[in-house]
């Protein structure tokens, strides 16, 4: 893995965290205050962040030419991992919460992280096999 590539894995999964993050704000008032239906602003973010993941794999694997597997289970974890790490540091003292509180109300979503980015693997490495 070329340091390039590294450094568009990190700051991908980076930004794959802070976009979503961003648009939240959005949906409160000062002081914290949702201004939609509290499962309307989780189906809107689940979308949100949806798109952007998929949008920075196409960005990833765009100049991958070989190794579509592994590059989908190293950027995958990475961007899992980077997720919740920024989460941890942000978005749990916002919130108020457990560790486990917040796994079961976000955390657990990060995992279509890594299953997205790794059947895109899988996908593009079928297209090469042929």
């Amino acid at each position: 893995m070329t340091r390039k590539l590294i450094t568009k894995n990190i700051l991908f999964g980076f930004l794959t965290w802070l976009i979503p993050f961003a648009i939240s704000f959005l949906f409160y008032k000062p002081g914290g205050k949702i201004v939609v239906p509290y499962d309307l602003f989780k189906s809107i973010m689940i979308v949100v962040a949806s798109t952007t993941g998929c949008y920075f794999l196409y960005r990833y694997f765009k100049n991958i030419t070989s190794n579509f597997i592994k590059e989908s289970f190293i950027v995958g974890i990475t961007w899992f991992v980077i997720n919740i790490i920024l989460d941890i540091i942000v978005l749990m003292p916002i919130m108020k919460v457990s560790f486990s509180g917040y796994m079961m109300a976000i955390g657990l979503r990060y995992l279509i992280i890594p299953v997205i980015a790794i059947t895109l693997g899988y996908s593009l490495n079928q297209k090469t096999v042929k």
